[in-house]
C-alpha cells in the first residue's frame, strides 16, 4: 500500500503546481504579454516535474500505466476544483459533480481487478 500514498501525495503536490502554472497566469498575469507568462509558468512546471517523474516512477512499481494515469486525473480534479472557486473564483456546478462521477467510473473499470478479493 505504500506506493499508493506515496504517489498520490506527491501527484497531489505536482498537481498544485501543476494548475498554477496552467491556469494561475489567467487571473495574474492577463496584463502581461503571453510570453512573460509563458516563461512563469514554465518555471513554475519545473516543480511539477521534479515531484510528478518520482511519483510515476515509484507508482509504476505496483500500478500500471493506465491506473497511474486515472489516479493523476481524479487528483487533478480534486485539486482543480477548489483553485477554480477560491483562485480564480468561478462558481461551483453541477457539472464538476458529473464530471467526478464519471471519472469515479472511470478509477473502477481500471482499479476493478486490484479490488477483488480471492
Amino acid at each position: 500500500m505504500k506506493p499508493y500514498v506515496i504517489t498520490a501525495l506527491l501527484l497531489g503536490c505536482s498537481n498544485v503546481f501543476m494548475t498554477f502554472a496552467w491556469y494561475g497566469h489567467l487571473r495574474n498575469l492577463s496584463h502581461k504579454p503571453w510570453i512573460v507568462a509563458a516563461l512563469i509558468s514554465w518555471g513554475i512546471a519545473l516543480f511539477e516535474y521534479l515531484l510528478q517523474v518520482p511519483a510515476n516512477r515509484i507508482g509504476y512499481q505496483a500500478m500500471n500505466v493506465g491506473q497511474l494515469k486515472i489516479l493523476q486525473e481524479v487528483i487533478t480534479l480534486l485539486v482543480f476544483v477548489p483553485f477554480s472557486i477560491m483562485v480564480m473564483k468561478e462558481k461551483l456546478s453541477l457539472n464538476y459533480l458529473w464530471a467526478g462521477l464519471c471519472i469515479m467510473g472511470a478509477v473502477f473499470f481500471l482499479f476493478k481487478d486490484k479490488l477483488t478479493v480471492g
